[in-house]
């Protein structure tokens, strides 16, 4: 679940890819209307041991596709997993311009000298790589840069097919409850790869600050009601804590 063809985010990595950003209407009904305006891609790499000259190589390939305007794409965030699956680094990439925007980047790639050497290394170092193409909620606040430290929590849901409207409408509600803190970073769901699978991304201080605003939420009058209506959509659910890179602009 999460994205990869892009830069040099991948070691055992998740990347993911905002593709468009969607609007989100809620009208009569309970009927939803998502339009894309951006793409997101997460990737999601698993690494063996000895990474630091891959760790070293990825850096100076990522910043540089990040600071290339001609490039259509910019790293959103790049962690690496604290508690949840070992070994693995996530890294979100946002496209801008659609389609054409992920054709051209490969295209670029696929002749950028840097990242083919890149690309090769790390081939020798990966265990495996998954990635998604996704679409964020427009409820949900827009991943911008942050300073630290702060710890960041993935928390992923498999929901029942043919439900992510139903969801959709009871977390536009619900958002409103988790923002006293500025702890809601975003929330995206799959267009390619795994479907119906929603990220919803958080920063807390320390994962005792994370149990204190989790907590906090539970005192809100209507928290407990959009959790009880959303848990029969939820066929599986994870967590993951997840440590900043030092280039990540999610700090």
């Amino acid at each position: 679940m999460l994205y990869c063809p892009a830069p040099a985010s991948c070691l055992n990595s998740k990347n993911i890819h905002l593709h468009m950003k969607t609007v989100f209407f809620q009208p009569i009904d309970y009927m939803i209307f998502f339009f894309l305006r951006f793409k997101f891609k997460i990737v999601k790499i698993t690494l063996v041991s000895k990474l630091l000259p891959l760790y070293i190589l990825r850096d100076e390939v990522q910043r540089e596709l990040h600071r290339d305007a001609d490039y259509p794409c910019e790293v959103i965030g790049s962690w690496n997993t604290w508690y949840g699956e070992q070994d693995q680094a996530v890294h979100l990439w946002r496209y801008s311009g659609g389609y054409p925007a992920l054709t051209e980047c490969l295209r670029k790639l696929n002749s950028n000298m840097a990242y083919l050497a890149f690309r090769k290394e790390r081939s020798k170092m990966l265990i495996s790589r998954h990635n998604q193409l996704l679409l964020e909620f427009s409820f949900w606040n827009e991943p911008v840069p942050r300073s630290g430290p702060n710890i960041y929590e993935l928390r992923t849901y498999q929901l029942v097919p043919g439900t992510m409207i139903e969801w959709g409408n009871n977390w536009a509600r619900a958002i409103k409850y988790r923002q006293e803190n500025n702890e809601a970073v975003g929330g995206f769901f799959t267009q390619i790869g795994e479907l119906y699978v929603v990220h919803h991304l958080w920063a807390y201080k320390d994962l005792q600050s994370r149990q204190e605003t989790r907590n906090t939420a539970w005192l809100k009058e209507g928290w407990d009601v959009n959790v009880h209506y959303t848990m029969p959509l939820i066929q599986k659910m994870e967590s993951r804590i997840m440590i900043p890179m030092e280039h990540s602009p999610l700090q």
